[in-house]
């Protein structure tokens, strides 16, 4: 699969993840959503799905990982900006296979694209300390 199909995954792991949050709308239901109404030649379809079932699966752990290293509490943080972090705090986590620096950029152009104009600060912050933790070895290595 070609990265930007990839990235086009992420951007609708992110709507669907806060759709899921702020709506409460049934993971089964997004997915079929999503699914549906997007070109599975130009999107990683499955990596879409890997994310969503992945962050809401686990979504008392990544945000347990989130809650360490912000000032503020998960119900308070800016609904997107809680999606990006949970997305990239996932794929940090569970998705070693991706370099720790394309997780983090991912995330950042995810946030300003959706989010306020000075939350991708917020979100670089808090997601490199996640990263210092999670991916020690990764960073150190290089």
């Amino acid at each position: 699969m070609k990265p930007k199909h990839r990235h086009k995954a992420r951007r609708l792991a992110l709507q669907a993840i806060y759709q899921w949050q702020v709506a409460d709308t049934p993971l089964l239901d997004l997915e079929q959503q999503f699914v549906e109404t997007n070109d599975p030649h130009k999107i990683d379809m499955g990596y879409f799905q890997q994310l969503i079932h992945g962050v809401v699966k686990n979504t008392r752990d990544v945000d347990q990982h989130i809650s360490e290293f912000s000032h503020r509490k998960i119900e308070l943080l800016d609904p997107i900006e809680l999606a990006v972090l949970r997305l990239a705090t996932y794929e940090l986590q569970f998705q070693l296979d991706i370099p720790y620096r394309v997780v983090i950029n991912e995330a950042l152009e995810l946030n300003k694209s959706f989010g306020t104009d000075e939350g991708h600060k917020f979100v670089n912050g808090i997601l490199h300390k996640i990263a210092g933790n999670l991916r020690a070895i990764e960073i150190n290595a290089k």
